[in-house]
């Protein structure tokens, strides 16, 4: 994996976490960074409020908003606008800054507060030691919206790895979500025994890699593949375990070439469990995004934007 802490362009390719499987294998193409988010610094701030539909706190301001959870500081950015809330939560090995050129447009369609946040160790965001968790992740991603205020109706955009937050998040708490829009995501049916195991075999020579950097040279992206490796397989195989809650609805998008380009029998996989997670419930439509990479907010923002224009319509 090469440092690289310019944003993402659509003729870059470097190494991109598909879901916490793409976050460990250099087999994948996609478009990622480890950025920096373009925001202001001055945090904004303003009371918890408790998870209830009832309670109507002011609307944050626009800007970034620093958050602590267990000790940790997140950074959490604000474009201001109505309810619902839209979230945009990137892929493995990137920050908020992924979604640049989606906000303004999305802001400009809907009307809707967006809100984009630095997983730890991402961005503005404080690293935390120890492996990698979803359920840590999910924490981090409450203790935000909590404290914006956004604790019903909201929609959640993931992509790649973020699919696991958004399941488990989804799954812990389905009253908060109106709806989902899950672009190329990391999906509970595609982390089968088989796709583990190959998956876990195709990522030693670059975890070994990494681990031979001089510490001035490691990645941020870099330590969150680590961190992810560390406790992998085990995490997998519970993931595969778990559903999406069928209350809250769901558009998936998947990529046309997949995150697998070269590996027509993971492609294949990759597609299948897309398929599997859609039509498991009336509430979920599958859209494939054509001519587009792993990527599909940097090759195809128009296509990612009407979906979550539609998703919104529908909650409002």
């Amino acid at each position: 994996m090469t440092a690289n802490t310019h944003r993402p362009t659509r003729t870059r390719r470097t190494a991109i976490a598909v879901g916490v499987a793409a976050a460990l294998t250099g087999i994948l193409a996609g478009c990622g960074h480890d950025g920096t988010a373009a925001a202001s610094h001055s945090a904004a701030s303003h009371p918890a409020t408790s998870h209830s539909a009832a309670s109507t706190p002011a609307r944050p301001a626009s800007g970034l908003h620093m958050v602590t959870n267990h000790g940790h500081k997140l950074a959490f950015h604000v474009t201001a606008g109505r309810l619902p809330a839209i979230v945009l939560d990137a892929g493995g090995g990137n920050d908020s800054s992924y979604w640049k050129d989606i906000v303004p447009d999305l802001a400009r369609k809907t009307g809707s507060e967006i809100i984009t946040y630095d997983r730890a160790g991402m961005g503005a965001s404080d690293p935390v030691p120890g492996p990698w968790k979803a359920q840590n992740a999910v924490s981090d991603l409450e203790a935000g919206l909590n404290k914006l205020g956004a604790t019903h109706d909201v929609i959640l955009v993931a992509h790649s790895e973020a699919g696991e937050i958004a399941t488990y998040a989804a799954r812990k708490d389905p009253g908060r979500f109106a709806g989902a829009v899950l672009v190329d995501a990391s999906l509970p049916q595609f982390s089968t025994d088989t796709e583990i195991a190959r998956v876990a075999a195709a990522t030693q020579a670059q975890l070994e890699a990494i681990k031979a950097k001089k510490d001035t040279s490691v990645t941020k992206a870099d330590r969150q593949l680590l961190a992810v490796a560390a406790d992998y397989v085990a995490d997998q195989r519970a993931y595969h375990r778990i559903s999406w809650p069928a209350s809250v609805p769901a558009t998936v998008i998947v990529s046309a070439k997949t995150p697998f380009p070269t590996s027509p029998p993971d492609a294949q996989a990759w597609r299948a469990a897309q398929a599997e997670f859609a039509g498991a419930a009336p509430n979920r439509t599958l859209v494939t995004a054509a001519h587009s990479s792993h990527d599909i907010p940097l090759d195809r923002p128009g296509l990612v934007e009407a979906r979550i224009a539609a998703m919104v319509k529908t909650a409002r």
